[in-house]
């Protein structure tokens, strides 16, 4: 019986699309921070998309990845995990990194990704 019933609630979203951002985001392009609220963020980060439920990217300084499961057009990275090398742009780096924690919008828009928070902050990527 209860194999009957996890069969028919599995079985009809089988093959469904990716209803993550993965499944919006061009899952070639790396997105390049431009601004973090409307000022530019000159140190280079990125993020993208390539595979179902998860990110990578580059800090300033370091590489990380994440998981991302959440259904589009919530965003919930976590958790993050990141080498750890140090460099002359560890302050810009922990802006990224702070920033990146408390983004839980994600907007696709051509070759524009914006990620946001609850509070109004905005991340702005331009694929590269």
């Amino acid at each position: 019986m209860w194999r009957v019933l996890v069969l028919s609630l599995v079985l009809p979203f089988a093959g469904c699309a990716d209803e993550t951002v993965s499944g919006y985001a061009d899952p070639d392009a790396v997105y390049v921070l431009a601004e973090i609220d409307g000022k530019a963020f000159d140190a280079r980060a990125s993020i993208s998309f390539p595979e179902t439920g998860r990110a990578f990217g580059e800090a300033p300084c370091n590489r990380w990845s994440a998981d991302q499961t959440a259904p589009y057009p919530w965003l919930a990275l976590g958790p993050i995990a990141a080498t750890r090398r140090a460099c002359l742009a560890m302050a810009d780096e922990q802006v990224f990194f702070a920033a990146l924690a408390d983004m839980t919008l994600v907007e696709v828009q051509g070759d524009t990704l914006i990620l946001s928070s609850e509070d109004g902050t905005e991340m702005i990527f331009r694929a590269e």
